[in-house]
C-alpha cells in the first residue's frame, strides 16, 4: 500500500472541497485532493446550472404562450420538442462542467488521488485499498444525495431523482413529483411550462421552504394555476398497474382520485454522505443523524484536526455557502492549531421557479414575535409587477420594534433574486429599515414594492417605541 504523508487531506472534490483544496494551497501546505467519484461538481453536472437551462427553456415558451392579453396574437402554435429541450440542456450543462474540469485538469496531478476514503483513525485515511494517507489536518467535504424512501422503490426504472432528470432524452407526458422543496418546485415547473401533466405532492404544507405562513399560501396560490399541487397530500396506495406509476389519493375538492403516470420524480429531500468514512475511528461527536458536530464559524469539529464544509455538514446546502465554507475550513485546516472563527454571511436562499421565492436572514420560526414587526408588499397591486404581467406573490420584510434594525425576509414575487440580495446586503451591513429608507429607489421598478413593505416596518417600529415609551411628567402649573 502507498504511504502518504501530508499537511492537509481533503476528502471530495466539489465546490466545497475544491475551495479548501485552494485555500490549503495558498497557504503553503502540502495537500491532497481525493475524490472517487466524478469530478465537475454536483451544481454544473445535476443541480444549479441544468435546472435553470431546463427553466429557462420552459419559461421562454411560457412568456410566448402568454402574450395575448398584450394585443399580441398569431396562428402558429409553439410546443416543446422533450428530446431537442433536453438535448440543448445537456450541451449547455457540458460547457459548465468543461469549465470545471478545465480547473481540476490544471490542479498538480501528484496532489490528486482517485479514490473512495475512510477513516483509519482521526488523522489517517485509506483510500479504497492501495493508499494510506497521513495527514495533520483533514476537511470532509463529501457532499450529499438524493434521498429515496422504500415505499417508492417499487416503481422501479420509472422512477427518477433530481440527479437523473438530465439523462432523460425525452419528456414525459405526465409526471408525479414527491417533494415541494426548491428542487422539485423548479424541475416540476419547468416539467409542467413544457407542457407534462404535473402533479406534486407534498407533506404537512413544507413548500418552497417557506415558513410564513401568508407568503407561503400565495406561493401555493400561485402555482396552483399552472399544476395539481397538493401542499399537505394524503396518499392511500403507491402501486405498478400495466407497467405505469399509480398513484391513488384524496384530492383536494376531498374525493378520492387514482392517476397513472410516466414518470415519478422523488424530490423529498438530500442528505450527507458520510457513512463509508467510518467516522466511528475518529472519536469526534456525533448528531442523531450521523454528522459530527461542528462550529459554523470555524468548520472545526470539537478541538479535534477534522474539519467540515458544503452540503455534507446538513446545513446550509447552496453553491455560495459551499464555496464560504470550503475557504474557511482550508484556512483553518492550514493553520491547525491555531484555528480562527469568522462572522459567517447572511443565510440566503433562492427557489428559481415563478414567483421566485426567498429566504434571507433569521429564521422566521426563530424570531421573537413579541420584538418583531413586519412590513408587508403585494405584488399583485405593485406597478412595475403588473407592467411586467408578474404581479403574484407576496414579501415580508421583519424589523426589531425598538431598534428598527433589519432581521431578515420571506417572499415570493417577480426578481426575487435581486430584491434577496438588496435585503441580504442591508441585514450584513447591519441597516436598519429607517437606514434602508434614506437609499435611492427608481421608478417605476420592482425595489419600489421592497420600499412599500420597507415603510410598513418602519411605521410599525414607531408605534411599538411610542407605546413602550414612558410617560414625561407634566410640569407642575402647566
Amino acid at each position: 500500500m502507498k504511504q502518504i504523508k501530508v499537511d492537509v487531506a481533503v476528502i471530495g472534490a466539489g465546490t466545497a472541497g475544491m475551495a479548501a483544496y485552494r485555500a490549503a494551497r495558498q497557504a503553503g501546505k502540502q495537500v491532497v485532493l481525493i475524490e472517487g467519484a466524478e469530478f465537475g461538481t454536483t451544481c454544473a453536472r445535476v443541480g444549479c446550472m441544468p435546472s435553470k437551462l431546463l427553466l429557462a427553456a420552459a419559461n421562454g415558451l411560457h412568456d410566448a404562450k402568454a402574450q395575448a392579453p398584450r394585443g399580441i396574437e398569431g396562428t402558429h402554435a409553439l410546443e416543446a420538442n422533450g428530446e431537442h429541450v433536453l438535448a440543448y440542456v445537456r450541451r449547455e450543462r457540458d460547457h459548465f462542467v468543461k469549465g470545471v474540469l478545465k480547473e481540476t485538469d490544471a490542479f498538480p496531478q501528484d496532489t490528486i488521488i482517485r479514490g473512495f476514503a475512510r477513516f483509519e483513525s482521526r488523522n489517517v485515511l485509506l483510500v479504497d485499498d492501495f493508499a494510506r494517507v497521513e495527514a495533520t489536518s483533514v476537511v470532509i467535504a463529501t457532499g450529499s444525495a438524493s434521498v429515496i424512501p422504500d415505499d417508492f422503490k417499487l416503481f422501479g426504472d420509472r422512477l427518477i431523482t433530481s440527479d437523473d432528470v438530465f439523462d432523460l432524452k425525452t419528456l414525459p407526458k405526465r409526471c408525479a413529483v414527491f417533494g415541494a422543496g426548491p428542487i422539485a418546485l423548479e424541475l416540476g415547473q419547468a416539467f409542467a411550462r413544457l407542457g407534462v401533466d404535473v402533479f406534486m405532492f407534498s407533506q404537512k404544507n413544507q413548500v418552497g421552504a417557506l415558513t410564513d405562513t401568508p407568503v407561503r399560501d400565495a406561493l401555493i396560490e400561485a402555482l396552483q394555476q399552472e399544476f395539481y399541487l397538493d401542499p399537505d397530500a394524503t396518499i392511500l396506495e403507491k402501486s405498478m398497474q400495466d407497467g405505469e406509476p399509480t398513484i391513488r389519493f384524496k384530492a383536494l375538492d376531498g374525493t378520492e382520485r387514482t392517476e397513472r403516470f410516466d414518470l415519478v420524480l422523488v424530490a423529498t429531500g438530500r442528505k450527507p454522505v458520510l457513512t463509508s468514512l467510518q467516522l466511528e475511528k475518529t472519536d469526534i461527536e456525533l448528531n442523531d443523524k450521523g454528522v459530527p458536530l461542528f462550529n459554523e464559524q470555524s468548520m472545526q469539529c470539537g478541538d479535534s484536526s477534522i474539519f467540515m464544509a458544503g452540503d455534507c455538514d446538513g446545513t446550509r446546502p447552496f453553491l455560495s455557502d459551499a464555496a464560504d465554507e470550503g475557504k474557511l475550513a482550508g484556512d483553518n485546516a492550514a493553520c491547525f492549531p491555531d484555528v480562527q472563527s469568522v462572522k459567517r454571511k447572511v443565510p440566503f436562499s433562492i427557489v428559481f421557479c415563478e414567483p421566485q421565492v426567498a429566504s434571507v436572514g433569521a429564521s422566521y420560526d426563530d424570531l421573537d414575535k413579541q420584538m418583531t414587526v413586519t412590513g408587508t408588499v403585494s405584488f399583485e397591486t405593485q406597478g412595475r409587477s403588473r407592467v411586467l404581467r408578474q404581479n403574484r406573490g407576496l414579501l415580508h420584510v421583519y424589523a426589531h420594534s425598538q431598534t428598527g434594525k433589519l432581521l431578515g425576509a420571506q417572499g415570493c414575487g417577480p426578481a426575487l433574486e435581486h430584491l434577496g440580495h438588496l435585503i441580504a446586503w442591508a441585514l450584513q451591513l447591519d441597516l436598519s429599515v429607517e437606514d434602508m429608507l434614506k437609499l435611492p429607489f427608481y421608478h417605476p421598478v420592482i425595489e419600489e414594492g421592497l420600499r412599500t413593505a420597507l415603510k410598513e416596518a418602519n411605521k410599525k417600529c414607531f408605534e411599538a417605541r411610542a407605546q413602550t415609551a414612558p410617560e414625561l411628567p407634566t410640569a407642575a402649573g402647566c
